[in-house]
Parts: C-alpha cells; structure tokens; sequence
C-alpha cells in the first residue's frame, strides 16, 4: 500500500510516493519533478513503472486545466486523486485567513506540514513558514497553531525581469550578494536577496512580539537554499515541505 503526494507548483509538478501511513518527515521511496509543459508524458515516463498507489493527494496551484491534464495521466490506475481546498482547520491547524477557502492551497499544505514538523520535535511556541520559489510566500502560525495570515511577494527572477521590462540597460548577468555592491549585476541580485530576507525577518520579529518567543522559521522551496546565507534570523532548510503537510493531511484523515 502507498500514498502518492503531489505538489503543482508555478513551473513545476514535483511528486513523491511513501508507505501508506508515513509520517511527516518521512524520506519518499520514489520521487521526482517534472516542468509543467511536460507533464502530458507521466504516464509514458516518470509513472510508467511505478505501482498503482493505494491513496493520491494533490495540491494545486496551477489551475483546473493543469489538474485535469494530470488527472488523464493516472487514468491506468483507475483510482481518482483528492485534491487539497483549504479549510476553516485541517491536521491541527486553524485557518484564520478571512475567507479560508481563498487562501493557496500551497500555503495552506506548506503551513500544516510546518506545524507538524514543529510539534514532532515538541516545538509548542510560534512557527513562521517561508516557501522561496516563483513567488515568496512568508506565513505565520500561533503557538496554539492558528494560521495568522502571512506575505506574498515576487521571487528573484520576477523582480529581475521587472526591472529588465521596466527601465533600460539593466539586462545584465546574475551577479553576487554583496554588502555594497559596487556593479549592476551584484546590485540587482542583492536587492532582491535583501527585499525577500528584509520581508521574511520582519515578520519574524512580529510574530516574536506577538507571541513573547522566537518562532521556528523553516524554509523551503526551490530557490531556498540562494536566499538562506543572507538571513539574520535563525532558520532551518526543510525539503519537502509541502510533502509533509500532504502525508499529516492524509493522517489526520485516516
């Protein structure tokens, strides 16, 4: 028997298969990552050998078009996918969103995978989530794992292409996080390293004030590892987040 977690991101379609009942942090047994243009090949490649899995759960921030292109890929299995919709509360957490449905199912998976990787180590004080990939997500969750409400703000290559879109000669070669950067390509990448850090310790120090302790800040996401050497709060590198908060999901639901 076996749980098939699936993650649709912004690019990319990243999956991982685990023993049925895993436990968040759990290694996967088979995994991998596909970009979105190529996932009308699962079936014929990255699915071809693998076993019919008993359970499947998605999240999906790609779009009901994309769904269904995924969806056709499992039809020789014969077992139809659940997909995640946030909720008032799911896995122990609260959702405090105003309108909960609305809040990104990658939030939402990404911050129950956070709260429970914090109460599997008996952390029971506030936990900030932060996901660095297309776009940066900085989310905040109580001690008594409410979901607060948290930032949205574009990744590195968003802002790049901004500015390249929006003034001239700036399309320059990525350059390197300095303390004062004295060229262009040094200034570009250190002013969207510091915009997304600046964001991530800010609401690490409101949450801090909001609760009376430091909150647990674990980050993942493709691009996390690029902006991780530049934060001055402490942190932890977690991979896989959103396959944690999948695999408590898909406990809590039995």
């Amino acid at each position: 028997m076996s749980f098939l977690a699936i993650d649709i991101g912004n690019t990319r379609l990243k999956w991982a298969v685990y023993p049925d009942g895993a436990e968040p942090g759990s290694p996967p047994e088979q995994h991998g990552a596909v970009f979105l243009e190529n996932i009308d090949r699962l079936a014929d490649e990255d699915w071809q050998n693998l076993a019919p899995p008993t359970r499947i759960l998605g999240s999906n921030v790609a779009g009901d078009a994309v769904r269904r292109r995924v969806e056709e890929q499992m039809e020789h299995w014969d077992l139809a996918a659940r997909w995640v919709v946030p909720s008032s509360e799911a896995a122990g957490v609260t959702n405090g969103y105003d309108h909960p449905t609305r809040l990104g199912a990658d939030r939402w998976v990404a911050v129950i995978g956070a709260h429970a990787h914090a109460r599997k180590r008996g952390f029971d004080g506030p936990v900030l989530t932060v996901m660095v990939g297309t776009a940066v997500t900085v989310d905040a969750l109580s001690s008594s794992g409410q979901f607060l409400g948290g930032l949205i703000l574009p990744g590195h290559g968003i802002m790049l292409r901004a500015l390249e879109g929006g003034t001239a000669g700036l399309r320059v070669p990525t350059g390197e996080v300095r303390d004062f950067p004295t060229n262009t390509s040094d200034a570009l990448t250190t002013g969207g390293t510091f915009a997304i850090t600046g964001a991530i310790e800010r609401m690490s120090r409101l949450l801090r004030q909001r609760e009376g302790r430091e909150p647990l800040l674990l980050m993942t996401g493709g691009a996390g590892w690029k902006v991780a050497p530049s934060l001055d709060v402490p942190h932890e590198l977690v991979e896989g987040l959103i396959f944690d908060g999948l695999l408590a999901i898909n406990a809590a639901r039995g």
